[in-house]
């Protein structure tokens, strides 16, 4: 028994070592090619980000040696629709000058050409041909990636560089797209601003004004809070904020509007200190505490509370606009409904949507008679949104 067991054993231990074996084999085989497909992603990865900023001379400056890299030539250049040299790369670089009158063409046609080069006599470069791959973005011509390579130009050559200008079109295209979004999340800021309520104008100066004989100090420290208010909403510089700006704004806001309510207006705040300097669209925030006061507030005659929170909640932060007053029927809620009931809501959900994505939006809570409570997410990092 003991030997069928020893015998057992033997052949256990010879299969586990051979199928160790295999594997080992396998992955020494194959270790080149995980190699070359990592530096291969590497190299793409490094592109990235100054396409995403556009086609010009300074990100052409730094996309282009990774871009040689992955295609290993002598040089590489991009050139505008037009023909205009934004940058080249390697010793090959010389030649982009040229080229540009073919890459005019090439631009134009859309068409992948090759064209002969001129010899330099330079010792580190052997270019001979240049092969001009048009980059169309949205259907339209965005410029030319131009490969210098040798004598033989072949088809692994084309593919690769066929496949790089792809890629680099993609980014252009996402870029555009980008910049669609950011014009559009300034135009919505500019149209909030707008919606700035007149009511609201005229109810503070007037309370401003009734305070001026009863208690000037107060009416002068309420005016400077309209002032900076004011100036806060219609300033023209950046399109993005920290928590901390809003917050500030927001409690002027609510200075303003409690000299007129009196002990109508109570305020709750529950902020998170670690989530003060997150940056956010222009006027996420405040919106909803105006709607909170105006329409969850200003018809109930023994007023109500604002609770305003801001939690940090892993790689988010979630703030909540929360107020007891008569509520809505959710079946008729819509943030981007029409109407004096959900001004601004809509446009604060476009704008969340388009710099953060789709993830990001507003989320309503209601029921008659119960409050309303806003919800909106806001990454605490995230990639170009920053204060100017």
């Amino acid at each position: 028994m003991t030997g069928v067991l020893l015998w057992i054993t033997v052949v256990l231990v010879g299969v586990v070592a051979l199928l160790v074996a295999v594997r080992l084999r396998s992955r020494a085989t194959a270790s080149p090619d995980l190699r070359a497909a990592s530096r291969a992603l590497e190299l793409v990865g490094s592109a990235v980000p100054p396409l995403r900023h556009g086609l010009d001379r300074e990100s052409a400056a730094v996309a282009l040696p990774p871009l040689r890299r992955l295609l290993a030539t002598d040089g590489v250049a991009l050139l505008g629709p037009d023909g205009e040299v934004l940058g080249a790369d390697g010793p090959a670089g010389r030649h982009a000058a040229e080229i540009t009158g073919a890459a005019t063409e090439a631009a134009a046609s859309g068409r992948r050409s090759v064209v002969r080069l001129a010899l330099c006599g330079s010792t580190d470069c052997t270019a001979a041909r240049a092969l001009l791959q048009p980059l169309v973005v949205a259907g339209r011509p965005a410029g030319v990636l131009a490969v210098l390579a040798g004598s033989s130009v072949g088809p692994h050559l084309v593919t690769a560089t066929d496949e790089c200008a792809r890629f680099v079109s993609g980014q252009l295209e996402l870029a555009g797209a980008d910049s669609a979004r950011a014009d559009l999340a300034r135009a919505e800021a500019r149209a909030l601003r707008a919606q700035i309520s007149p009511h609201f104008v005229y109810n503070s100066l007037a309370t401003i004004a009734a305070f001026v004989r009863s208690d000037p100090d107060r009416a002068r420290d309420l005016l400077l809070d309209f002032a900076d208010y004011t100036r806060y909403s219609f300033r023209s510089a950046g399109d993005f904020t920290t928590l901390a700006d809003e917050l500030g704004n927001i409690d002027r806001y609510l200075a303003l509007e409690r000299a007129r309510f009196g002990d109508r207006l109570q305020v709750r705040l529950r902020i998170s200190p670690e989530v003060l300097g997150v940056v956010m669209p222009f006027l996420a925030v405040q919106p909803l505490v105006e709607n909170a006061v105006r329409h969850g507030l200003a018809d109930r005659p023994d007023g109500g509370t604002v609770t305003i929170e801001a939690a940090d909640v892993g790689a988010d932060c979630v703030i909540s606009v929360e107020d007891d007053g008569i509520g809505m029927d959710p079946a008729t809620v819509g943030v981007h409904d029409a109407g004096e009931t959900h001004v601004g809501l809509g446009n604060v959900d476009d704008r969340l949507r388009a710099v953060f994505g789709e993830d990001y939006g507003l989320v309503v809570e209601t029921a008659p008679g119960a409050g309303t409570k806003v919800v909106l997410r806001v990454p605490k990092f995230a990639p170009g949104v920053r204060v100017d």
